[in-house]
């Protein structure tokens, strides 16, 4: 299938099964909601259990058949992408159902709604379909694929919900952890009211007692069987669907109380440019660089309950370590800001007990001498629990580095505190070395490079 064509709603195509990459897309702008792809692998139009439900809070199956990867905006073009290896579904799944829910608003309001199908492999495109009749609904189902003699097809669905994630995943028997809103049940009338319990039916017939010294000869009084019992089916752990943005008004949260005290915590610096400039200009009266080969790094001060210090940067290749100390790893040097493959680390909340404080910051390589007209994302995403987000605010000083968060153990609770500061280094004063002395960490330093 061609780029220039879509699928009409019903329709289905075949498709490979080796690894493909599912695109959900739309326009952002003024007044347009967010919104957040899903999977959902079905036996008999069912999950097995809630492990099969994919999504930003749950973003990888256990078989490995499908991973939530993350968005990205490209000038104004959204996509959340999934990979989908048809390969390694499970042969009892049926069904891979994709969809994807509004966040604040409906699908109405979200214009150029898509999803695609591509050869993750090759970057061809293997299916289309652009949904164009959403209204009210706050949930999707924009496709799906399916086994047919042996074969994997997809289908194009479009068809939503007005309940939202929630009525999505309740419908496809996910347990949710979210209040049900159920209507209060009817009033009795007061009439209507016994003034004692009753049992329902004939009283049972009542022999007299048998007169003093009479034996009553009979059958011997009935013994009751034995109660059967059933094993007690083991309690099911609902799903969180809420998710956490920090605010200037509400700046912090605990990450115990989101359900993130251990496995690894990904934390993603993910950024666009609003305007590229090949060379120095004015804007608004101060002056700009920004370049498309930007070049940002993701780094961690950290200190440690033993006292240790250290820094966790690309520069001088201090990538960390995730099983040893300092338990924090750089997974790599990006300069695209994309989610999937952007500046990340890595936290192993395993070893929170470890932490007495940690400061993601993030600094200009080169490409820029400033933040202003950038746009950046800060997520932190635990294995368990929901993920933390929150943007900075518009640079208006001449910044090189931006503190992002900073993370503190309070009685073996980590709190993420939204920092969103940019700091203006003194002349001859390192962005490192800056942040150092703001926040009081008190290490040396040394140039380096990578």
């Amino acid at each position: 299938m061609g780029a220039d064509m879509t699928m009409s709603k019903g329709s289905n195509v075949p498709v490979p099964t080796s690894a493909l990459r599912v695109e959900m897309g739309w326009s952002s702008g003024p007044g347009v909601p967010d919104a957040d792809a899903s999977a959902l692998l079905l036996v008999s139009g069912k999950v097995r259990s809630d492990s099969d439900f994919v999504f930003y809070n749950q973003p990888a199956h256990s078989s490995g058949a499908v991973r939530h990867e993350g968005k990205r905006d490209a000038g104004g073009q959204v996509t959340d992408t999934l990979l989908v290896d048809l390969a390694r579904v499970e042969p009892a799944i049926e069904t891979v159902v994709l969809a994807a829910s509004a966040d604040g608003g409906t699908f109405g309001q979200v214009p150029g709604l898509y999803v695609r199908v591509l050869d993750a492999g090759r970057g061809t495109e293997v299916a289309r379909f652009d949904s164009r009749d959403a209204t009210v609904e706050t949930a999707f189902v924009l496709g799906e694929f399916y086994r047919r003699q042996g074969a994997w097809k997809f289908r194009a669905v479009g068809q939503g919900y007005g309940s939202g994630l929630e009525g999505l995943a309740t419908d496809y028997g996910i347990t949710v952890d979210e209040p049900q809103h159920t209507a209060p049940p009817a009033a009795v009338p007061p009439a209507a009211l016994p003034s004692s319990p009753r049992p329902a039916g004939p009283p049972p017939a009542v022999s007299p007692p048998p007169a003093p010294g009479t034996r009553v000869v009979g059958p011997p009084p009935p013994v009751a069987p034995p109660a059967t019992t059933t094993p007690p089916t083991p309690p099911r752990t609902p799903v969180r669907l809420s998710k956490v943005t920090l605010t200037k008004e509400a700046p912090s949260v605990s990450l115990a109380k989101q359900g993130g005290t251990s496995g690894s915590m990904r934390v993603n610096l993910n950024w666009q440019m609003r305007k590229q400039f090949s060379g120095w200009g004015s804007k608004r009266g101060r002056a700009v660089a920004m370049h498309a080969d930007l070049d940002l790094d993701l780094c961690a001060l950290y200190e440690l309950s033993d006292g240790r210090k250290g820094v966790v940067q690309a520069l001088g290749n201090a990538f960390g370590a995730l099983h040893q100390p300092p338990y924090i790893h750089l997974d790599g040097d990006d300069r695209t800001g994309a989610v999937e493959s952007g500046e990340n680390l890595t936290v192993n909340l395993d070893h929170r007990q470890s932490f007495r404080r940690i400061l993601i910051f993030v600094t200009i390589y080169e490409g820029a001498r400033s933040f202003a007209d950038l746009h950046a994302t800060v997520t932190l995403q635990p294995a368990n629990g929901a993920p933390v987000d929150f943007s900075l605010d518009e640079c208006t000083v001449p910044s090189t580095v931006c503190a992002l968060a900073l993370i503190t153990n309070n009685d073996g609770d980590l709190i993420v505190q939204r920092e969103a500061r940019y700091l203006v280094p003194k002349r001859g004063v390192s962005p490192q070395r800056t942040v150092d002395q703001v926040y009081g960490w008190g290490m040396n330093w040394t140039p380096g490079r990578k």
